[in-house]
């Protein structure tokens, strides 16, 4: 493992540097970022950032957006790139298996790997790790490394503040979350400061629907959504038809699972929606229920404890069954 001295001396002259995220990136993957990259180009770094997958169009109008590189789009490019480049930054994600058809290119590539991260149990494919599991989003965790480790406060201008009080605020559900600290509202005070507008980017993130969107959230809380109240649980699911009928783009299901959990007495939400290759699970809870361990032991994923995601080869019926069926296993935690 690198030291933090031999990192930044490694920054201390220009680099080709790839930056990446997960797959599907949401707020917080795309603002971290985004936010890095615009860190970097301010020292003359050949940067550029790799989205493995198209990400919302509610994120594209972060500073930066527009050198973005979507890897399914532009895979030859974006192979040369990370083969190209000396350093690989790994935000938001800590398995290789999180970036699909790149783990393979940058598990294989000599640059020096770089992992900033708040995920359980990273797999050991980086070279230097900044990883706080307490951290409320990895933009928190971008900010303090830029300011605090290779101590250029002076270099968060208004787009990198921008970007990442952008992952910041979606990460943390607005300021909502119990790990949104005195600090990080410290850290998004100087956001503010930096040239970070709160209330315009709120606006571009949450008040900028297609009318679409909207009509498929009222269906889903119209038509889907089921009240197990034995359990204190929330579930809406969603058929591949149903996406199709309100024409459903990448983004447009994001925070739907929150909907459900807002149900007085509810601690545990599920949002559960059949894709082409799969089924996938989006989990929220409240208080101290593991909802991350759900995902972990039965539906091949994880995430944090009130937030979390998995996916399943089965049929969407058998799905719900098999989440139906796993409650009573946690009924004193779900009543208690």
């Amino acid at each position: 493992m690198l030291d933090i001295a031999s990192l930044s001396e490694l920054l201390n002259q220009p680099r080709k540097i790839v930056i990446t995220t997960h797959h599907k990136p949401d707020g917080d993957a795309m603002g971290s970022s985004l936010g890095l990259y615009n860190y970097l180009v301010q020292q003359g770094h050949h940067a550029i950032v790799i989205a493995p997958t198209d990400y919302p169009e509610f994120l594209w109008w972060m500073p930066g957006n527009e050198e973005v590189i979507i890897y399914t789009e532009k895979t030859e490019t974006a192979a040369r790139l990370i083969a190209e480049a000396e350093i690989i930054f790994c935000l938001d994600f800590n398995h290789l298996s999180r970036i699909n058809q790149m783990g393979e290119l940058v598990g294989e590539s000599s640059a020096v790997k770089v992992m900033i991260d708040h995920h359980l149990e990273p797999q050991d494919f980086d070279d230097y790790r900044y990883w706080n599991i307490n951290a409320c989003a990895t933009a928190q965790l971008v900010y303090s490394f830029i300011v605090e480790e290779l101590k250029h406060p002076e270099l968060v201008n208004a787009d990198v503040a921008t970007c990442l009080y952008t992952g910041i605020m979606t990460d943390s559900a607005s300021f909502r979350l119990p790990n949104t600290t005195a600090a990080v509202h410290r850290i998004v005070a100087n956001l503010i400061d930096a040239g970070a507008v709160n209330w315009r980017i709120h606006e571009l993130v949450y008040s900028n629907a297609p009318e679409n969107r909207l009509r498929f959230l009222g269906y889903c809380l119209s038509n889907k959504l089921e009240i197990l109240r034995e359990y204190n649980t929330a579930l809406i699911s969603v058929t591949k038809e149903e996406l199709k009928k309100y024409e459903s783009n990448t983004g447009d299901t994001e925070g739907i699972v929150n909907y459900a959990l807002s149900i007085t007495g509810i601690r545990l939400a599920a949002f559960i929606v059949e894709r082409t290759d799969m089924v996938k699970l989006s989990l929220r809870s409240t208080g101290e229920f593991p909802a991350n361990e759900i995902c972990k032991r039965y539906f091949n994923g994880g995430g944090h404890r009130n937030a979390a995601g998995g996916q399943s080869g089965r049929s969407l019926e058998e799905t719900i069954q098999q989440f139906k069926q796993i409650l009573p296993e946690y009924k004193t935690l779900l009543i208690q």
